[in-house]
């Protein structure tokens, strides 16, 4: 047997008798430790996964579209891994005289360590540990593994013998499989550096707002001494303290030879030189000149609660996300919610009841560019009876955390559009529209019943009664034309397509109207079910694609540490429209909103103001709920779909009267044409002529 041997055996046997006496400061018996037996005293041939593969807690930090604008954080242990190369050698050399000066000259146990810590604690009654840095990574790994309970990763830290000789045991096996740099790497970042900051990337920024690679000597000296002793972080303990260990760690350098004894003194001289700096955690983060980020980074959590590839459970998820080092890029584009953050507020302030929420999506990927509504997001207190303004955090924009939305008036005519378009009429078919129409649909009293019976009445009878194809019938929001086209083609289809296009059903009654009464829900139509500028953006956006719907995303792509995508970042699209009745659909919507159809029918609008504006193709439709409690505008583009609806949501019997669908028109145009501004002009495709003017069978598929 070589020396080489003979030197692992005897740190073996010799570290396996004496570990659990040097930590337990207590003269336990050598006889039980060797009644552990000759077999636990070798070196373990596997490792466990948290050091075989280590995944310590890391932030994941989420960007906006262009990968480099940091929205905010999401962690447990402010910690990002560098490669060890990119640490400064002062650094590397710093933390080896701080915490093992034989690194380089041990196996993983160091036989002389153990001998003087129990010496020692014989002698003084003190508890030196001995614990090589390699034995510290260890414990760390698993102390931090996010795979293991709470309990398993307890266990790693608990001070008994048997905890002691396994991390020595692993440290052994450790140092046969990988090389010291590796061990010193990653030992770098797993410590725990004070002031909440782990892994020398992030305690770098934290204490002087720089990268590993460009720490200094005296730096590196003051981040090497806080390891022992993080309490002592001179932002928030002592930094006295913090100076004297500075002092300790060059010392040790000059002892051991790393520095000269004069470039130890300038360093000792250097004053401390701060520049804290505070990574963001969580969507109450966000940076203050961009608090309006705030409400699409609650909307992304929401997202990521809902995705099984992050856990069983919503507590799983986001354990997940707030220890798996993300990168996750966003859609969100600063410039789009910028002018949206402002075009909102020239709808309303912030200061009143009244709320403008408004979306910003892309057609063909469901990327959400924009969440805008004039609140502060945060949990400031507010003024007596103002519930939600001018702070919250309530997802006005999305849905969701109680809030189910608001009526959004005859926006919804399209889904009724698009199910008599499917079922085989054309564009081109006329009705004779009379200012009230009795349909075979039961409601209850109120001004739309007629002996029990639904009979809606046009808003502007001499501007609306008469006959109407569906292109004028549509510009014009003609009520009792598209009463008698749901009668036609049945609610329940009407319902469905809805659904079909990602209108969410959040309310409970509208939800149970949906499953169980959907043939008799003849007001659906007109839009009376509660939906969010989000859905309702998403579901104009699938028609602006042609048919294909994509679930709304606040993510373009998601990274992990390794740098791999998956898959919970792509997007979720698919056709749910023959091609022709979208495109049918798409040049009806030009109607309302100013613009013409391919086939020079339309006949008035009731945004007629939007498109000369934006001199570009563009289509959409308005809505306003019953009294005008609430009002809607929806326009898209083929690259762009825009919706917001002015609406208290506080107090549904607040009516926001028709007068402010002026200011909404204006500001999504406004919105759209900002956004556009450098896209090159994209028109619709003409939809053929069969879908136009010809009754056919059923289209239902390309």
């Amino acid at each position: 047997m070589n020396r080489a041997h003979l030197d692992k055996l005897f740190t073996v046997v010799l570290a396996g008798v004496l570990a659990g006496l040097a930590l337990a400061a207590a003269a336990l018996p050598a006889a039980l430790v060797f009644g552990l037996g000759v077999k636990n005293l070798m070196p373990y041939t596997a490792l466990p996964e948290a050091l075989k593969t280590p995944q310590p807690a890391q932030r994941s930090n989420l960007y906006a579209n262009d990968g480099r604008t940091l929205i905010t954080s999401f962690y447990v242990e402010d910690r990002v891994d560098v490669p060890v190369g990119e640490v400064a050698p002062v650094m590397r050399e710093a933390i080896v005289a701080a915490e093992d000066v034989r690194f380089y000259e041990h196996h993983g146990v160091d036989v002389r360590g153990v001998a003087r810590a129990f010496t020692a604690n014989r002698r003084e009654g003190t508890r030196q540990g001995a614990s090589t840095l390699t034995m510290q990574y260890v414990r760390n790994a698993l102390a931090g593994d996010p795979r293991l309970t709470e309990e398993q990763r307890a266990a790693a830290t608990e001070i008994t013998v048997g905890r002691k000789i396994r991390e020595m045991r692993y440290a052994l096996t450790l140092e046969r499989q990988i090389g010291k740099d590796e061990i010193l790497g990653r030992y770098l970042n797993i410590a725990y550096f004070g002031a909440g900051a782990y892994g020398i990337a992030a305690a770098s920024k934290r204490y002087f707002s720089t990268t590993p690679d460009r720490l200094t000597l005296a730096q590196a000296a003051l981040l090497a001494g806080l390891v022992r002793s993080p309490a002592d972080d001179p932002i928030n303990g002592d930094a006295d303290s913090a100076l004297q260990r500075r002092a300790y760690v060059l010392d040790r350098m000059v002892e051991t030879g790393r520095v000269s004894a004069a470039d130890a003194e300038a360093a000792k001289a250097t004053e401390l030189a701060l520049a804290p700096n505070t990574t963001p955690n969580d969507c109450a983060a966000v940076p203050a000149d961009h608090n309006d980020w705030g409400f699409f980074c609650d909307w992304f959590t929401q997202w990521w609660n809902a995705q099984p590839a992050f856990g069983e459970n919503v507590d799983e998820r986001q354990r997940t996300l707030r220890r798996g080092g993300w990168k996750i890029v966003s859609s969100l584009d600063p410039d789009v919610q910028a002018k949206a953050s402002e075009q909102v507020r020239a709808i309303y302030p912030e200061t009143i009841a009244r709320a403008a929420p408004t979306a910003v999506v892309q057609p063909g990927t469901g990327r959400v560019l924009a969440m805008a509504v004039n609140r502060t997001y945060g949990t400031a207190a507010n003024p007596d009876g103002q519930q939600n303004y001018p702070n919250t955090v309530n997802q006005l924009v999305a849905g969701g955390g109680g809030i189910t939305g608001y009526q959004a008036g005859s926006t919804f005519k399209l889904f009724a559009l698009l199910a008599a378009l499917e079922s085989g009429l054309p564009l081109d078919t006329v009705f004779d529209a009379p200012p009230v129409y009795v349909t075979q649909y039961p409601v209850g009293a109120g001004p739309a019943s007629c002996g029990g019976r639904w009979c809606p009445a046009n808003a502007n009878t001499y501007w609306m009664d008469g006959d109407r194809d569906m292109w004028d019938a549509f510009g014009r929001s003609v009520n009792t034309y598209f009463a008698w086209l749901t009668e036609r083609v049945g609610a329940d289809r009407v319902v469905e397509m809805a659904q079909r296009l990602g209108i969410v059903f959040r309310a409970p009654a509208d939800a149970r109207m949906a499953r169980e009464g959907a043939k008799s829900w003849g007001p659906f139509t007109l839009g009376v079910s509660a939906t969010t500028p989000l859905d309702l953006a998403g579901a104009y956006a699938a028609v602006a694609a042609e048919g294909t719907w994509c679930r709304p995303t606040p993510v373009t792509s998601i990274t992990d540490p390794a740098g791999r995508k998956v898959a919970a970042g792509n997007t979720d699209c698919r056709q749910v429209l023959d091609t022709e009745v979208a495109r049918a659909a798409a040049d009806a919507s030009r109607c309302p909103v100013g613009d013409q159809s391919m086939y020079r029918r339309c006949d008035g609008g009731t945004a007629e103001e939007l498109a000369p504006g934006l001199r570009r193709p563009v289509a959409g439709k308005t809505g306003s709920s019953e009294r005008n409690a609430t009002e809607t505008v929806v326009a898209f583009t083929p690259q762009l779909s825009v919706a917001t609806i002015a609406a208290n949501p506080d107090d549904p019997r607040d009516a926001v009267g028709g007068g402010v669908q002026k200011r909404q028109i204006a500001a999504v145009g406004r919105i759209l044409a900002w956004s556009l501004r450098d896209e090159p002009v994209r028109d619709f495709v003409p939809p053929g002529q069969a879908v136009a003017f010809q009754h056919t069978s059923p289209r239902t598929g390309n």
